[in-house]
């Protein structure tokens, strides 16, 4: 059995913790070299690099980002064990961590994950955000309890995991109050020629809106491509063109971006999945995120 030297890892977790040796050193009351000669002895046991350097400050590498939520929940266990042989109160939370493939739109991820903190027991929620590739690769190694996608686990993808349809929602376009003026008229016909801001190829959502196009024969004039869709609503605010989103978070779409409904885009839905390594779901968390999807959150939105 190979011994991991934990005073290392600790060293380790509160140099991540703090981003620079230096404030490290401070905490630890320790010499900035000792304590890089302690992370150069944890490296070279592990066999990886765990930070490098972005100017003055450290950065956690993949593996890093491994290393780092192993250690908190190490030592997290470490201090609850503390207190519960002195007699002190644990209330350790329900820790859940998900998974957020970036084509996910944020007010459905938040829509989805508040569910979880109606739980009786308080609850932890540790929320990562990146390619669907990379999260279903944590997923696989059980550093992920879920992944919110908006597609079920690839084929391509080898690994052995299980798609859970949280349910569908139809989208709507948005627009500035000047361009949902001038747009609304006419509805889809208008569109046509219209500057168009949408999210990025790799997302099911772009592929719905290019068959739409082409299905109702509109040539839109392609202003912005985005990964992240608040950016590309942030665009639509400003008035630089038109945008899709789901029905689901209509209301809050407009609210919080001060835009207009144009119209309904027929026949395209976006559908959301909840990934996991496990059929039958069992955490408490996932399983409230899961029920309220379905008996709640995607009932009737089919149309704004």
């Amino acid at each position: 059995m190979e011994w991991l030297n934990y005073h290392h890892l600790l060293y380790f977790w509160v140099i991540a913790r703090e981003g620079t040796i230096k404030r490290a050193c401070e905490e630890l009351n320790l010499s900035q070299p000792a304590l890089s000669a302690q992370l150069r002895t944890l490296e070279d046991t592990l066999g990886e690099k765990l930070f490098h350097r972005v100017g003055r400050t450290l950065v956690l590498t993949d593996v890093g980002q491994m290393a780092y939520r192993y250690a908190q929940e190490i030592f997290s266990l470490g201090q609850e064990f503390s207190n519960t042989i002195k007699g002190r109160p644990s209330h350790r939370p329900v820790k859940l961590v998900v998974g957020i493939a970036e084509v996910v739109p944020k007010m459905v991820a938040y829509k989805l994950l508040e569910s979880a903190f109606a739980l009786s027991d308080p609850l932890q929620m540790v929320c990562w955000e990146g390619r669907l590739e990379q999260l279903l690769g944590e997923l696989a190694l059980h550093s992920l309890d879920i992944v919110l996608a908006d597609t079920a686990i690839p084929s391509t993808v080898r690994i052995l995991g299980h798609s859970h349809l949280l349910g569908e929602s139809g989208v709507t376009l948005f627009a500035s109050k000047k361009l949902a003026a001038k747009y609304q008229k006419k509805f889809p016909e208008s569109l046509d020629g219209a500057p168009f801001l949408l999210p990025t190829g790799n997302s099911m959502l772009r592929r719905g809106m290019d068959e739409w196009f082409s299905r109702v024969g509109i040539t839109p004039r392609l202003v912005g491509e985005f990964e992240d869709g608040a950016t590309m609503k942030a665009f639509g605010q400003a008035g630089k063109g038109v945008f899709p989103g789901s029905n689901v978070v209509a209301k809050e779409i407009c609210r919080q971006y001060l835009v207009q409904k144009i119209g309904q885009v027929q026949d395209v839905r976006e559908q959301f999945y909840a990934l996991s390594v496990e059929r039958r779901l069992k955490h408490p968390g996932v399983l409230a995120i899961v029920d309220s999807a379905r008996k709640t959150i995607f009932r009737n939105s089919g149309s704004p």
